[in-house]
Order: C-alpha cells, then sequence, then structure tokens
C-alpha cells in the first residue's frame, strides 16, 4: 500500500533539512518521520533528487530488489510513493524503517567538526565483539542475496554509509539503487542481460569498486566480495579505503597484507581496539591470586591478538586483485563464524 506526498510531507514537517534530515547523498535526501497510521513508530523516508540522472533507475531497482528480498539483515521498505508534488513535479519517495542507530560510516569515522557527537560516540565505540557480530551480519546479508534469493542479487555499492543499526547494533544493509539481478546462476561469474549491463557505468564507490569493473568487467558476485573484503579491512583498521596515506601504489589491501601476522598486528588495527586489546596491561599483582589473573588476561589478549589477526586475513583474502582468489560469501560467512566461536570461546 503506497502513502501521498502530503502524508510525508506532514511526516517529515516539510522535509525539513534542519530538524529532519538525517543524510544526503547524490540520489536523494534521507529525512526522519512519524506517519500518521503509525505515530508509535519513526520512520526513514528517503526521497529521491528526480533531476539526477540515474534517479528514477535507481528508484526502480530498490523498489524491485526490496519486494523480492526478505532477510533479517537487509533494510526493511515499509513503503513506496511515486506521485507529484503540489506544483505538479514528479515526486518519488521510499520508506523504510527507521534505524535509531545511524550508519556503520558515522560510528567508525565521526563527524570531526561535532565534539559533542564525538564525545557521544565515543562513549558508544564499537568493541571487537560488536565489530565481529556487524561483520557477521553484513555479511550474512550478502550471503543470501546472491545464492539464497529467488534470483540472485549483486548489490554493487556495500560501504559502511549503507550499511545501518538498529536499537541492538545488529546490522541492515540498505541502499539498493544500484543492484543488479543476474540471469544465469550457474557459476560466480554469473552474467546480466544485454540490457541491463549496458547501462552501467561505475558498479559502486571509489574506493570499493573491484578492479575488474574499473576494467570493464560484467558485474558478479565476486565484485560484492571484494568490496566486502574492502569493508572489513576498514572497520577493523578504521582507516577508509581512500586515506591520504594510500599512495604510491599502496593501497588498503596492500597495507592490511604488510601486517596481518599476529605479532605485527597491534601496527594497524583501530586505535580504538588497540585500547581494548592492551587494557589492563599494567594492572598486575603480586598475589598468587592475581598473578594468576593476570596470566588469565594475558591469555585473553593473545587471543585478540589472533583473532584481529585472522580477520584482516579474512578482508585480505577477500579482496584479492583476481576475482578467482576471492571464494564466495557462504565461506566468508563460515570463516567469520569460525572466529567469533574462537572469541566467544575464549570469554566463556
Amino acid at each position: 500500500m503506497g502513502v501521498s506526498y502530503s502524508e510525508l510531507l506532514k511526516a517529515t514537517n516539510g522535509f525539513n533539512d534542519s530538524t529532519n534530515l538525517i543524510s544526503k547523498g547524490s540520489f536523494g535526501s534521507v529525512y526522519k518521520g512519524i506517519l500518521e497510521q503509525d505515530e508509535s513508530k519513526h520512520v526513514a523516508v528517503k526521497v529521491l533528487h528526480l533531476q539526477q540522472r540515474g534517479a528514477t533507475m535507481t528508484f526502480m531497482a530498490e523498489c524491485d530488489t526490496l519486494s523480492r528480498a526478505r532477510h533479517r539483515n537487509l533494510l526493511k521498505i515499509v513503503t513506496c510513493c511515486s506521485s507529484t508534488d503540489f506544483q505538479g513535479n514528479p515526486f518519488k519517495a521510499l520508506v523504510f524503517e527507521f534505524m535509531p542507530n545511524g550508519s556503520l560510516e558515522n560510528w567508525l569515522h565521526p563527524p570531526g567538526d561535532d565534539a559533542s557527537n564525538n564525545d557521544q560516540l565515543h562513549d558508544r565505540n564499537l568493541n571487537l565483539e560488536r565489530r565481529l557480530n556487524i561483520a557477521v551480519d553484513v555479511a550474512s546479508a550478502l550471503n543470501y542475496l546472491h545464492h539464497d534469493s529467488e534470483t540472485p542479487i549483486v548489490h554493487c555499492d556495500v560501504k559502511p554509509s549503507n550499511v545501518l543499526l538498529d536499537d541492538d547494533l545488529t546490522a541492515h544493509v540498505g541502499d539498493f539503487g544500484l543492484a543488479k539481478f543476474l540471469c544465469n546462476p550457474s557459476s560466480n561469474s554469473m552474467q546480466l542481460n544485454e540490457q541491463v549491463a549496458s547501462s552501467i557505468a561505475l558498479k559502486g564507490s571509489i574506493g570499493y569498486v573491484s578492479p575488474e569493473y574499473g576494467m570493464g568487467g560484467v558485474v558478479s558476485t565476486q565484485g560484492d566480495v571484494y568490496t566486502y573484503g574492502i569493508l572489513l579491512l576498514e572497520m577493523f583498521t578504521g582507516k577508509r579505503p581512500n586515506d591520504g596515506m594510500f599512495v604510491d601504489g599502496l593501497n588498503i589491501h596492500n597495507f592490511s597484507k604488510m601486517h596481518e601476522l599476529p605479532e605485527r598486528i597491534d601496527e594497524i588495527i583501530d586505535s580504538r581496539l588497540l585500547l581494548e586489546l592492551r587494557e589492563n596491561h599494567n594492572d598486575i599483582e603480586v598475589t598468587k591470586y592475581n598473578m594468576l589473573r593476570s596470566e588469565r588476561r594475558n591469555i585473553g589478549r593473545d587471543t585478540k591478538r589472533q583473532v584481529f589477526a585472522s580477520i584482516i586475513q579474512i578482508g585480505v583474502k577477500r579482496s584479492s586483485e583476481l576475482a578467482s582468489d576471492r571464494c564466495n560469501m557462504s565461506q566468508v560467512v563460515v570463516d567469520l563464524q569460525t572466529v567469533k566461536i574462537q572469541f566467544l570461546g575464549n570469554r566463556l
């Protein structure tokens, strides 16, 4: 059931940029709102910038994808609107479940010019366990799209700003404006039909696009695997793939590969995770009881260091330049679950 322009106008306080704007991208702006039919629940209203070339295609792609895909780690669409505004201009919008904890982007890279927001996000830092859970959530969503949906789907734009977090910090993959349906599910290099393939210019965002796309390769599930590998490295190093330090052939993949061994992991992981790794390092008592407790802490640190190294290795392998070296998302889920069991087993 659709919703009208006037209902969305009211729900978002007139699409108010000052009080309701959540984010703004090239194809649309997202506003927080409350629909009249359910005033107990907030929604996110994505208003398409129809003057932007490709915005209408983005709207259609999101509607088509989300009407077919159902998974706990995919952003749920509530309704949509395809109408005109009060001036008679075309108007299109998508209404999604509201994610109160925002995007992974804002947790990994808090806005530097908002001190109060930085303090708040520091208090709610994503520790190792939370990041590992989010990594599993995103991998599970992609695995569903590639292998378990009715028609295989390639997201084409997996990045932190398109990963949204709910009340419990469960991750939901959103923004399917570049998503493509694959018509030959017989292999990991599934081809698009010619009409769709010819309409594709750039399959993703700068820093996350797989090398074969840059050379004119067709859309495949392996492109998402590469992008996921980059996302995983970003989550645990705290560095964007287009960080200024990556020059003269150095990139986040090569940088991580050089430091992926457990004994070098301290050199590359996010400084906030490094604090967690070193917590209580100097709190050593001399009594027998506290010496035993200190020994247990050392074991915990060693295990955490190995967990970090295992995650970085997964990210490095999945962001390999050659698509044939990347495996598929099913194996990624298995590998991450193995690391999670290793981590939780140590805690237990």
